[in-house]
């Protein structure tokens, strides 16, 4: 089940990407098809999916999501309410959400529908026996619109459980077009130049690199992608699963070239200790603000960024350009992620919901919103608002089967998903104190060992 991401092919189709950001294209803004453009080919014709009425009935759903993407997912969440005659209510979560539900469940308050970030927690929720498996009516929605290694995401012991509503690229550089060409960098296909590029719009005056470390989620992203192409994909399916302990010379390596970058205060927007001070939505923002002369010209993380970047005023494909994760090995990295709609109540309007979210009118919704890929294969791509987001979305959906899927979503949370724990906080200790490896692999693997016997 844990199959995930083509790095040769997929790595071809985003070189595209930076391509595309190069020149300044932006797309139509308005989501729809340019005159003689096949790009977005789909099976729009297919047909519409058929919701049950729910009058009078309440449907709660809860994530993790907040800003603007609770209020994209609120438009999904919007229309089923008008199709079906129920009434949805969002349930705001906090990470981990398996502690959370596990207290909503507790109290006899579970909602009818969780929207789960990784894998593991999926498989969580269906060891504790609170999942239950998909209907009928979604897994037909599943097996015409997604390819078969999203449906395998979703699925435990080969019951379907999980419908993967929104899915994510993690192997993207983002960066301020007006600082690298002030400071007369170009964009790096490999590490080694990367870290030269970096080495050049420092010493324009801007720090080149801006890094959300309070968020601990963002360090495993940076190590995956390091590791997933320095070590390759075999070894990257073994560490995932914990076939090889985190003191392999695999991992040695690649928190070797992890510190290349981490271990030069200069290089990152306040330091380590700024870094550490620093969320996510911050570290794209202060990448997109201030001209050229922002606090950072290059932020690393998914396609979800356009979201925050939206908060500025920076145009993608502009302003606001991007290319892919350069390569540390032979080939650049591509690693995905993706959040799971799990039914917690066997309701009829907890199913309904899963139907509606694996069809391609509800994907659709929030593709024109932007800030959202769909691992859909049946949506339209002319539904994504401009050029880059149609790269990137057609690239995941042109990976079919082949799809690689982010390492720290496939471990049990306790290592791979808490805030001030296991790999989130060992990681933000090791972004301090990037000197110390052997005590870094040390720890990783002392917490890995205990998360996956537990």
């Amino acid at each position: 089940m844990r199959t995930t991401l083509s790095i040769r092919r997929a790595a071809l189709v985003f070189t595209a990407v930076g391509a595309l950001a190069l020149t300044g294209c932006g797309g139509d803004g308005d989501g729809t098809k340019k005159p003689g453009d096949d790009s977005g080919k789909g099976t729009d014709s297919a047909p519409s999916v058929t919701l049950p009425k729910l009058d009078g009935e309440n449907v709660s759903v809860a994530a993790v999501w907040t800003g603007p993407e609770q209020a994209n997912f609120t438009k999904v969440l919007d229309e089923f309410e008008k199709r079906t005659g129920a009434k949805v209510t969002f349930v705001p979560a906090q990470d981990p959400i398996v502690n959370f539900l596990g207290t909503k469940i507790a109290g006899g308050e579970p909602p009818d529908v969780a929207m789960i970030p990784q894998v593991g927690a999926v498989q969580q929720a269906v060891a504790k026996k609170w999942a239950k498996p998909v209907g009928d009516e979604a897994r037909a929605q599943l097996s015409r619109n997604y390819a078969q290694v999203w449906q395998d995401l979703g699925a435990v012991d080969g019951t379907q459980y999980g419908v993967y509503f929104k899915a994510a690229n993690k192997s993207l550089i983002w960066y301020n077009a007006a600082a690298f060409d002030n400071a007369g960098a170009s964009e790096p296909k490999t590490w080694k130049d990367f870290l030269t590029t970096a080495e050049t719009v420092s010493a324009s005056g801007v720090t080149p690199v801006s890094v959300g470390g309070a968020d601990g989620w963002t360090l495993t992203d940076w190590f995956e992608n390091v590791y997933l192409s320095q070590a390759g994909p075999e070894k990257y399916d073994r560490l995932a699963r914990h076939e090889i302990p985190w003191t392999d010379p695999s991992v040695k390596d690649a928190l070797t070239t992890l510190a290349q970058l981490f271990g030069k205060p200069n290089l990152i927007a306040g330091g380590a200790d700024g870094a550490l001070q620093t969320e996510f939505p911050a570290s794209v923002t202060q990448t997109f603000t201030g001209g050229d002369q922002p606090k950072a010209a290059m932020v690393f993380e998914g396609d979800f960024v356009s979201v925050n970047i939206a908060q500025t005023k920076a145009e993608i494909g502009t302003d606001a350009k991007v290319f892919p994760f350069p390569a540390v090995g032979a080939d650049s990295p591509v690693v995905t992620g993706g959040d799971a709609a799990v039914a917690l109540k066997d309701s009829k309007g907890a199913q309904a919901l899963l139907t509606w979210l694996a069809s391609t009118d509800a994907a659709r919704i929030w593709a024109e919103a932007g800030g959202f890929i769909s691992p859909n294969k049946a949506l339209d791509l002319a539904a994504y608002p401009n050029d880059v987001q149609r790269e990137m979305a057609g690239a995941l959906v042109a990976a079919g089967d082949d799809v690689r899927f982010d390492m720290s979503d496939q471990a049990p949370q306790s290592f791979g998903g808490t805030p001030g724990k296991g790999e989130w906080k060992i990681l933000q200790d090791f972004l301090k104190n990037p000197k110390d490896i052997a005590g870094t692999q040390e720890k990783l693997e002392s917490e890995a060992a205990k998360a996956f016997t537990s």
